[in-house]
């Protein structure tokens, strides 16, 4: 019987961390192994999550580890996961009851990875934003990228994909350790490398609007990392499509996804630091990574190669 391991990297998260193993402890658990890594959290979470532990020694195996950050804690739950399937909770997010339930043909069927939906909800559950994009049935990794990169508004986010663990392990594959956009770094690769895809209409992902997630991204410090951070996963995925076998189509999407986002990232920066990041864009001449399929492509590619601060005021 496929089953899958939902793993939960946390880190001081003592007031939402019981919200979020209730909705798994909901979950079919013939199918599911809950899998809490502590990333060496210094309130009352570790506590919290020792008691669910205790309470449900046959779900939920925790793990206690010194702190590394969210990244290195996904990769440890990753090789401590023991089926066939992994999947991505954060603890301040809870899940839909049924959600591994309408998940559970797709693991019959052997698909290597299946996209469902999130929507965004305030501390009370109230709904603020149901996060569409496209659904298709199975493709191959390839198809499904060269579709969601140009249809879907959220392809990178982890906790929105049941993935085979397979993927990480024959492929090596890490999420970048101490790097902001973990996810923006590894999951479009992930996605190419699948052998098929299939993407669900299906909600059943909670993303939780709190005061600190607010916070956090208020944090011009962290803004900036978070640029160069998505500059260093851009230089990665260029090196590492140079020895892969994929479609020139593919490729160039990729690096067009890639440099959209990358540019979109250059309106939270400050004048100066803007300026600065503008020099390493052109250094890697990613003008070139946007495609010319009509005229407003074309204007586009020519404004951002002349001058990116005026193609940042165009687009508002």
């Amino acid at each position: 019987m496929n089953k899958v391991s939902i793993i939960v990297p946390v880190y001081n998260m003592e007031k939402y961390i019981e919200r979020c193993l209730d909705s798994l402890l909901l979950q079919d658990m013939n199918r599911v192994e809950i899998l809490v890594v502590d990333d060496g959290s210094t309130d009352e979470t570790s506590n919290i999550i020792s008691n669910y532990q205790k309470r449900f020694p046959n779900r939920i195996n925790y793990f206690y580890k010194d702190n590394e950050g969210l990244s290195e804690a996904r990769n440890v739950g990753i090789k401590l996961a023991k089926n066939e399937y992994v999947m991505f909770v954060d603890p301040d997010d809870y899940i839909e009851f049924d959600l591994v339930q309408n998940l559970k043909k797709y693991m019959d069927d052997n698909i290597d990875l299946v996209k469902y939906k999130m929507r965004k909800v305030d501390n009370d559950g109230h709904e603020i934003e149901k996060i569409s994009g496209p659904v298709f049935g199975k493709l191959s990794g390839e198809e499904a990228f060269n579709t969601l990169a140009f249809e879907d508004v959220l392809l990178d986010s982890a906790c929105i994909y049941l993935i085979k663990k397979e993927l990480f392990i024959k492929n090596n594959f890490e999420f970048a350790k101490g790097a902001e956009h973990e996810d923006f770094g590894l999951i479009p690769i992930i996605i190419v490398k699948s052998g098929n895809v299939i993407s669900i209409p299906f909600y059943g992902y909670n993303y939780v609007q709190t005061e600190g997630s607010i916070t956090r991204n208020a944090d011009y410090t962290r803004t900036l990392k978070r640029f160069y951070d998505a500059l260093m996963h851009y230089d990665n995925m260029i090196n590492y499509i140079k020895h892969q076998e994929i479609t020139e189509r593919t490729m160039k999407n990729m690096k067009t996804y890639y440099t959209n986002a990358i540019l979109l990232k250059l309106k939270q920066l400050n004048k100066e630091d803007m300026k600065k990041a503008i020099q390493e864009i052109k250094a890697r001449k990613m003008q070139n990574n946007i495609q010319i399929n009509n005229v407003k492509q074309l204007l586009k590619r020519l404004i951002i190669g002349i001058n990116i601060k005026l193609y940042l005021k165009m687009k508002g």
